[in-house]
Order: C-alpha cells, then sequence, then structure tokens
C-alpha cells in the first residue's frame, strides 16, 4: 500500500510513545517503523509481569519503560498511541496534550489509513462470532477479505496488504470505539446490554461509545441493528445509514433478517426468500439465530453468494469459549462457555439446551443485576445442580432462592480450584446431561481472564 505525504508527514521522523506493551502495540510499532520514528513503550506492569518475548521485540524497536510509575514519563512526544483499555481522558494523556501531544489510537488511525470497505461489528456479546462469520462467507464468495480488532489481531498487521477492492471485517469493543471519528461502511450493531461500568462508569457511557460505530456513517452507508434489544432498538437515530433490522422476535420486518416457520428469512427492496432452516445452523443455541441473521445481512449487502451464506452457516460450529463443546465422557456433554461474563449471557446459553443441566455459576461483576437470570433458573426444570463459585455466588443463590426454585435442584458449593468443580460436576452428572459453565461474571477473582477459566476447565 502506497501512502500520500500527507500520510507519511503524521508518523515521518516524529517521537511517538507506544502505551501499553501487548499485542497491539508491538503491530503498531512493526508498521510504524517504515516512517523512521523515534519509538517508546511505556507498560505499567513490571517487566518480569510481562511477555518476554514481547519486551524483547519491543526493545529491538525502541525504549521500553515499564513499572507503577511508567505512565509519569509520557510526556515529550509528538503522538500518543493508547491501547484500547487505556481511558482517552487518563490524567497523564490530558496532560501530555495540553503540552501538544496528539493521541490516538490503533482503531481510529487504521480507519484513516484503510483504503478499502470495512464491515464493523459491535455488541455486548457475539461480535466476535458473528465477524467470524461475515468473513468466512465473503472468502467463501471469493472476496479478498481481512478479519481483524478485538477478535485479536490488530489491523495494522495487514495494513500494508490491503488494496482498494479489499473488505476488512472488524470486531470492535466499546474501548476501541471510544475516540473513533470515522464509521464502518456497514456498521452491525448487535445485543447491547451492561458491562464494562468499572471503565466507562455508567451504562449511559458505554452505550454512547458503542453507537460510534454507527455515529459517522453517510447516506451511503449501512447500519444493521438488533430489534429485540433497546439500547441497539434505539440506536437508528444515530446514524445517517441506510437501516435494517435483525429480530427473533417479530415474525417479519420490511427491511432485514427474521425468523419465521422454523427459518432465517431475508427481506430486501420488496423481495423476501429463505436463507436457511434453523435447524441446519451449526452454532448452537437461538441467540445464535441473531448472529447468523446479522452475519447473513452483511455479506450478502457486501457481495457474498446466498450458496457461500448457507455453507457457512451449516459447517461453522464457533469460536472457543463460546458454547464449545468440549468433549463427551460417559454421555455427559461438557460445554465451555466461559465468555459469559453477564447474566444475559448465561440466560441464552440455559436456553439453548432442552437436556437436563449442571451450572457453573459465578464470579465478580460490575454492578450486574441477577434478577432475571435467578428468575428463569428457579423456573427452569432441567437444571439439576448449580456449582457457585467466586465472590458472586452468594448474591445469585438469594436471587434464585427469592423465586422458590424446584426442590430437586441442588447447590453445591465450597469449590474453590476448577479441578474441584469439574470433579463436583462429574458426580451428579448422569448420561444424556449437559455440564455447562456459563459463569454470568467475569473471572478474576480466580483466575486471570476467562481465556484461562475455559482452558483449565477445558483441562479437567
Amino acid at each position: 500500500m502506497k501512502y500520500s505525504d500527507k500520510q507519511r508527514e503524521i508518523f515521518q521522523g516524529k517521537k511517538i510513545a507506544i502505551v501499553g506493551l501487548g499485542v497491539e502495540g508491538l503491530a503498531s510499532a512493526e508498521f510504524l517503523k517504515q516512517f523512521q520514528p523515534t519509538l517508546a513503550f511505556f507498560d505499567q506492569k513490571e517487566a518480569s509481569e510481562l511477555d518476554a518475548e514481547n519486551v524483547n521485540k519491543a526493545q529491538s524497536l525502541g525504549k521500553v519503560v515499564t513499572g507503577q510509575d511508567a505512565f509519569a514519563h509520557v510526556l515529550g512526544f509528538d503522538l500518543i498511541l493508547r491501547s484500547p483499555g487505556i481511558k482517552k481522558e487518563e490524567e497523564f494523556l490530558v496532560k501530555a496534550q495540553e503540552k501538544g501531544a496528539v493521541v490516538t489510537s490503533q482503531t481510529k488511525l487504521f480507519f484513516d489509513f484503510c483504503p478499502c470497505y470495512i464491515i464493523g461489528v459491535t455488541g455486548t456479546k457475539g461480535k466476535g462470532t458473528t465477524a467470524t462469520l461475515i468473513h468466512k462467507m465473503l472468502q467463501e464468495s471469493g472476496r479478498d477479505t481481512y478479519l481483524g480488532g478485538n477478535i485479536g489481531v490488530p489491523p495494522f498487521s495487514f495494513l500494508d496488504k490491503l488494496t482498494e477492492s479489499s473488505i476488512v471485517v472488524l470486531e470492535l469493543s466499546s474501548f476501541q470505539l471510544a475516540d473513533v471519528t470515522k464509521s464502518p461502511h456497514i456498521a452491525v450493531m448487535l445485543m447491547v446490554v451492561p458491562e464494562h461500568l468499572d471503565y466507562h462508569g455508567h451504562e449511559a457511557a458505554y452505550v454512547d461509545a458503542k453507537r460510534n460505530i454507527l455515529r459517522f456513517q453517510t447516506q451511503d452507508d449501512i447500519a444493521i441493528l438488533n430489534r429485540d434489544y433497546i439500547a441497539s432498538n434505539e440506536s437508528d437515530i444515530y446514524t445517517q445509514g441506510q437501516i435494517f433490522w435483525v429480530t427473533r422476535e417479530r415474525a417479519s420486518i420490511d427491511q432485514g433478517c427474521y425468523i419465521k416457520d422454523g427459518a432465517i428469512w431475508m427481506s430486501m427492496r420488496g423481495s423476501e426468500w429463505k436463507i436457511i432452516d434453523t435447524d441446519k445452523i451449526a452454532l448452537p443455541g437461538k441467540h445464535n439465530w441473531e448472529n447468523a441473521s446479522s452475519a447473513a445481512l452483511a455479506a450478502t449487502l457486501s457481495g457474498a453468494d446466498k450458496e457461500a451464506v448457507v455453507k457457512v452457516l451449516q459447517s461453522f460450529t464457533g469460536l472457543p469459549h463460546r458454547i464449545e463443546l468440549v468433549r463427551e465422557v460417559k454421555g455427559v456433554r461438557y460445554y465451555d462457555d466461559s465468555i459469559a461474563t453477564n447474566p444475559e449471557s448465561a440466560i441464552a446459553a440455559i436456553e439453548s439446551f432442552e437436556s437436563p443441566k449442571i451450572l457453573i455459576l459465578g464470579g465478580v461483576t460490575e454492578g450486574s443485576s441477577f434478577e432475571q437470570l435467578g428468575e428463569i433458573i428457579a423456573k427452569e426444570s432441567t437444571i439439576k445442580a448449580i456449582i457457585g463459585i467466586g465472590k458472586e455466588w452468594p448474591t445469585i443463590k438469594a436471587a434464585i432462592e427469592k423465586n422458590k426454585p424446584f426442590e430437586h435442584l441442588l447447590f453445591i458449593e465450597g469449590a474453590t480450584t476448577m479441578q474441584q468443580v469439574v470433579q463436583a460436576a462429574s458426580k451428579v452428572a448422569e448420561s444424556g446431561d449437559v455440564v455447562l459453565l456459563s459463569p454470568a461474571c467475569k473471572s478474576f477473582d480466580m483466575f486471570k481472564n476467562y481465556k484461562e477459566r475455559g482452558d483449565k476447565f477445558k483441562k479437567e
């Protein structure tokens, strides 16, 4: 990819600070080195806590400053690239801006530099699955397509490969959308429910960040919105783009996808046609009908063949830690849904199975309410037992008991390791049962993150 003199001017010979020494920060540095800047990396973790390979790579590219007071030294730079987990309102960034620095992010810069069509996907849950489906559908249709963003692939890692005919699919978190000033050509907004309130402070700020995916669209762009969730449904006023809807609660819709007669249907420009029977979709769970519908819409509007859309929906079984079948042991199926870090996601997972279930619930939360989860569990006769773990388990248990659950429901408490959790589940599970790790909480009281929690479950 060739860059204009104006684009080169942004980086050429500048002093650039990269705040956050992770995969995205290193990808930024690898991209920037062609402009011969002076690079420096800053991370509040101690060097011993960081990935040694990452530290070595960073040291080969520039100065590395680590430790608790590292950010205090982010002054005197022309440009500062913050990682998504660092708020743009942080005091050290505000001070740097006051002294003339430009504070930006990889996502913001990528939107400025990308020469081709961008499909962006956001939502509280389902965005990684939906983005992957879209990418695979376009790939199956023979398009030159790239998948990146929050899914773990920094878009700077493939920016130089892009041409005007490429299509980029980005999974976008609220952190990544917080400071963008451009929106994707196709913006997909899935279910949005409260999350990351420790970062954003309150629900309105979280939803507002999500809406940046729509806010800068033009009349030539397209917005795909989920009609079944309040925050997504009420986001139509934030875009100038043409709106298409996704729903599994309504029998039909003028422009978009919906569920009718056991199938996903698409309606567009006065025509209606069936995409696929829901029982032929490889992804488990009714909530994935929403993701499949959103992906089918975005891919179709981007030129994907109907045959490619159907083939991917029939074959793609999901991403790790998302209602992932780990193994069947003595007729018992064990599912890893560690990505379910809020009650709404756990409810979706519970409703995905009609078989008798043993649930693993608990962890830490950012102010989530467990009232609806408690009510659903209390009324669900197929739930045999719940293994309660972590700080929030007493709150979850109280929400269940408040609704007078079935007498047969067994509470198993006291497990402090994943080995104890899985052993407890295996003792009460019988052939035909499902053991479901869908905790409705974050993992930080017992594990580093949801990935480690899921990996340890799979190992056991």
